[in-house]
């Protein structure tokens, strides 16, 4: 008799705890493959340090080959699924077609960036979604300051050091918190213009910072912020996003080169293509994970609207910490259906949260204890150090360095405006010249920018096809970003 055929498509947080918990169940009886763009896991808490110079990129990104034993990894971008046939389709790296057949399907696409149908901002704003954001937002900050110190226009000056973040959650908290940082050392470094002071701008339609999370926690974000000079403006948003700046709800023109786009995220379009039921983009499934109607078919993470038992009536948030522990619940329920160990529903138990602010400040509360100052920032890294599935020593060696040595500001010039378009389905990926979209999304949400709900850490990764396409400008630094 053969073995059976695993597929699990995407390797975020619950895509990858998945193929590992998977890979250790079967002791080789049972065929996986991880379909993924990536050959890497990517920790995303950890990118906010990524763009600001703090950890080098590959710290982020676990080697899928290197840490999943047993399992046959596959470098490709879901397109299309037939669950009649059990077939997934994808496209590989260089462009060709493949399909998997499988017996067992997991779900685990992850999201990507949610739009809104705000004028300008598709085309002026920049996600925060993947490695090749991070990196582009890096160089982009480094350029604008560079160039804002030798600029003798003062209104051309000052648009330069502003940078604006919609979005106050956990991810636009975070960017702001480094970015503010981060650019303050690089006005320090340019003696010719030391009277220059970085602007950072953070939105949000919400009556507070870090709406998710408890009030106390949220009072520690905001006082740090404030302090270190971040303009925190709750209840305002960006009405239209244009080359010279933006326009805010409440009338005011903000001159920038910079527009940071953390508003949340959305399950990833490729879930439409199973044609079963969604819960607001997610796909429907039942407390085991398993869609109904297919009890061959499982999805988990931010794809997955999961049942909250806990509070009936509602479904678990799209977070990293509910994706990682779904992809462990979702290889045993696979493994049980398979005749190996024993079904379970998906329980939680919240642990806490940590946000990262960036030197010794953090916000925590492990356990329920909220913590704040140099007590949460160590309690923050050591949750990432035993969160991480790998790279541990070298993200602690590169916090050694950090606190002992300058950064270095330089720009690499790797990835482009252009190729880290706000409407792509693969935010993971950076847009290549001369490639054509080969999948559709679906329209933007509509609502109002800096929407608190959605702005979770999420699984990480997407399993949707690329979106390559035409250069529409030259990424020209005398000209600037947006």
């Amino acid at each position: 008799m053969s073995r059976p055929r695993i597929v699990i498509v995407g390797a975020g947080f619950a895509g990858y705890r998945a193929a590992r918990t998977l890979s250790r169940m079967s002791r080789g009886k049972a065929d996986i493959t991880l379909l993924n763009p990536t050959d890497y896991f990517l920790y995303l808490p950890l990118l906010p340090q990524v763009a600001v110079g703090i950890l080098e990129p590959r710290r982020t990104a676990v080697s899928l080959a290197g840490s999943l034993r047993h399992v046959r990894l596959v470098l490709g971008e879901a397109h299309g699924i037939d669950l009649d046939a059990r077939t997934v389709h994808y496209t590989d790296p260089e462009n060709g077609e493949g399909t998997l057949a499988y017996d067992r399907l997991v779900l685990a696409v992850g999201s990507v960036n949610k739009l809104l149908p705000i004028p300008g901002v598709a085309e002026h704003a920049h996600g925060f979604r993947g490695l090749p954001e991070a990196l582009y937002l890096r160089d982009h900050m480094t350029r604008q300051i560079e160039l804002a110190s030798s600029e003798d226009d003062p209104e051309t000056c000052a648009a330069r050091r502003t940078f604006v973040v919609v979005g106050a959650g956990y991810t636009g908290t975070e960017v702001a918190a480094h970015g503010m940082m981060f650019t303050d050392s690089l006005v320090r470094r340019h003696p010719p213009r030391r009277d220059i002071r970085p602007r950072w701008l953070l939105l949000d339609i919400a009556p507070r910072v870090l709406p998710e999370l408890d009030e106390r926690l949220s009072a520690t974000a905001d006082r740090v912020l404030r302090r270190r000079g971040v303009e925190v403006r709750m209840g305002t948003s960006v009405k239209e996003a244009t080359h010279e700046g933006v326009l805010l709800t409440d009338g005011e023109f903000v001159r920038s080169r910079t527009l940071v786009w953390c508003v949340g995220v959305r399950p990833d379009p490729l879930v439409e293509s199973a044609g079963q039921p969604l819960e607001r983009g997610r796909l429907v499934v039942d407390p085991f994970l398993q869609v109904p109607g297919r009890p061959d078919v499982f999805a988990c993470g931010d794809a997955a609207a999961v049942p909250d038992l806990d509070n009936p009536g509602r479904y678990t948030p799209m977070t990293a910490q509910h994706a990682w522990r779904q992809g462990r619940t979702a290889a045993v329920n696979v493994a049980a259906s398979l005749g190996v160990g024993e079904a379970r529903p998906y329980r939680h138990r919240d642990l806490g949260f940590v946000v990262d602010l960036g030197g010794a400040q953090a916000a925590a509360d492990p356990l329920g204890v909220p913590l704040s100052g140099p007590v949460a920032g160590a309690v923050t890294r050591a949750y990432h150090l035993a969160a991480m599935p790998g790279n541990r020593v070298r993200v602690a060696a590169d916090w050694l360095l950090d606190a002992v040595l300058p950064r270095q500001s330089v720009q690499l010039g790797l990835v482009r405006s252009w190729s880290v378009p706000l409407d792509t389905a693969s935010p993971e990926l950076a847009r290549v010249p001369g490639g054509n979209e080969q999948r559709a999304r679906p329209p933007a949400t509509s609502g109002l920018a800096g929407e608190p709900a959605s702005d979770a850490p999420g699984d990480g990764t997407t399993g949707s096809h690329p979106a390559p396409g035409p250069v529409k400008r030259d990424d020209i630094p005398a000209e600037g970003d947006s």
